[in-house]
């Protein structure tokens, strides 16, 4: 009897074994969502998120537009002061569609469209005009994913990616990348109110 309990037993463990050991094989599957970095973007190929208007006028010309953010009242900004106060003359600058918000000197993307030429630079991969969601699916599978449909003003509805902003998930904002007609229309940087 005792035998026979022995021969049961040991029958199993070489089939746990196998089973774990094919379990082992598979790779596990990264889910989380992708990472977009600050430090890893260029835009056009030449600037961070963060410049100079020195910089600003040599890699992009003069702002076609501007506007005051007190005119558009957003719900936050990048230069904010601790105290959560705003600098009065902080304003949006326009250029090629794109929008980026000044303070004094300082300048920072604050969304980039890229149906007028702009680009970014992501890694080594540039995202453009041209880049499809099948692209987009390439780079970051998790995030296409769950990617949603959002109404966007004047454009209508688009497909939107959403991205991490850092890897510690430190920051409450993530990067929106916006699709329209299967081609990457705008990548924007939000944050929560």
């Amino acid at each position: 009897m005792l035998s026979l309990a022995l021969t049961v037993s040991c029958n199993e463990k070489p089939n746990k074994t196998v089973a774990t050991a094919q379990q082992a094989d598979v790779p596990k599957r990264d889910t989380a969502v992708e990472v977009m970095e600050e430090r890893d973007i260029l835009l056009n190929g030449k600037l961070p998120r963060y410049f100079s208007m020195q910089e600003f006028r040599a890699a992009l010309g003069e702002p076609d537009s501007s506007r005051l953010l007190a005119d558009e009242e957003p719900c936050t900004n990048i230069f904010q002061e601790t105290d959560g106060s705003v600098d009065p003359e902080a304003r949006y600058l326009y250029k090629n569609g794109s929008r980026y918000e000044n303070v004094k000197e300082k300048a920072a993307i604050d969304e980039v469209r890229f149906s007028d030429g702009d680009f970014i630079v992501f890694k080594g991969h540039t995202l453009n005009k041209q880049t499809t969601m099948t692209d987009l699916k390439k780079l970051f599978p998790n995030a296409a994913q769950q990617a949603t449909v959002t109404d966007v003003a004047g454009e209508g509805q688009l497909d939107m990616i959403c991205l991490r902003e850092d890897k510690n998930n430190i920051s409450d904002g993530h990067i929106r990348l916006y699709v329209k007609d299967g081609r990457l229309f705008a990548l924007q940087w939000w944050f929560p109110c």
